[in-house]
């Protein structure tokens, strides 16, 4: 039975009053730790920290007597939270710094010297202790924040300052033999048993179901499976089923370089040749693309797919393959994929 995680939120982002109210009602249902974190979306320590920080003692008196109550607020636990933000922050220097910022100011009007400029020639000259001035970054930033006299519109020429993206360095290896090694027939889909695989992801945050596409190129005949991860062990499990009903029929399998496809050579081994795409390249998987925003028809992007059922699954299957198709002269991916099957388990 797979869990219902209820709740969106990005990876990172901080507990909110709402999901501190949901952890209160949890604890109190005698939810573990683990079962908190995981309806939630974060670490099971977050939930450990949250209510330690939380926890509040409450004295009450009895026919006279005081009795000492522990337990989680959320409200303590927001108070907390809120207190603790207001020291996190880098502390501006706006006032330890203020005869620098005059330095500035002062040549930057009369001078025209840069932001970096001024920096740079105080810190050559030793004017200012590094305490008692800001660097060019800094400096830029109160420029933005219009902390200064000076403005944005007043720069004459002000650099690119990159923003701060959170970004995946780029992919460079390649999982096993790349696509450029796939034999040349593949691409014109006249041969069948030539297969695309891919995932389908609901919610980006690494820890719920995904949905495993498996396609086959000439009929365009579409195999899904609900897996629990997007991991190597979800996808392997997952395949062994496959090849076990269809092994007979693949030729080839063409996916990404995602660490979930990584032990795909062991899995596929004695059954079909195993080539990789090149990363940040969906062109190169074109049938599985094409498909896959045919299925998020079904399952939009943002939903749990923890909530969708092997049923549901086989029900969007179903359906896919069962759709009459221009290519195949409307006959649908089903009846194309029936007679190639015949036909090749006939030669073999």
């Amino acid at each position: 039975m797979q869990e219902q995680l209820t709740t969106t939120r990005t990876k990172g982002h901080h507990l909110t009053a709402i999901e501190r109210g949901k952890i209160s009602t949890l604890h109190e249902q005698g939810k573990s730790n683990r079962e908190i974190a995981r309806f939630i979306g974060v670490c099971h320590q977050t939930i450990a920290n949250e209510l330690n920080r939380g926890n509040l003692t409450q004295v009450k008196l009895y026919n006279g007597k005081r009795k000492y109550r522990s337990g989680y607020s959320p409200m303590t636990g927001q108070a907390c939270y809120e207190i603790n933000r207001t020291h996190c922050h880098r502390h501006i220097k706006l006032t330890q710094a203020a005869h620098f910022i005059d330095y500035f100011v002062r040549h930057f009007k009369e001078d025209g010297w840069s932001p970096d400029a001024t920096v740079g020639r105080a810190r050559r000259a030793n004017l200012y202790r590094p305490e008692e001035m800001v660097c060019t970054a800094i400096l830029y930033s109160y420029i933005d924040n219009q902390r200064l006299e000076v403005r944005n519109i007043d720069l004459t020429d002000k650099p690119n300052q990159r923003t701060k993206h959170r970004t995946l360095a780029k992919q460079k290896r390649i999982l096993g033999r790349g696509i450029e090694e796939r034999p040349a027939s593949v691409e014109d889909r006249n041969e069948f048993g030539h297969y695309e695989l891919d995932t389908i992801v609901g919610r980006r945050n690494g820890q719920e179901s995904v949905i495993m596409a498996f396609i086959e190129r000439k009929s365009r005949h579409q195999i899904l499976r609900l897996i629990d991860e997007k991991d190597a062990d979800s996808v392997n499990y997952a395949m062994r089923g496959v090849i076990k009903e269809y092994g007979d029929l693949i030729k080839t399998v063409t996916a990404d370089n995602g660490s979930e496809f990584s032990e795909l050579n062991s899995v596929l081994g004695g059954v079909a040749d195993v080539y990789y795409a090149h990363p940040y390249s969906a062109c190169e998987r074109g049938t599985n693309e094409a498909h896959n925003r045919m299925v998020r028809r079904n399952f939009p992007k943002g939903i749990s797919l923890d909530a969708v059922s092997l049923k549901d699954v086989q029900i969007v299957e179903d359906k896919l393959n069962r759709l009459p198709r221009k290519q195949h002269g409307y006959r649908t991916n089903e009846e194309v994929f029936t007679q190639e099957a015949q036909h090749a388990r006939t030669l073999a």
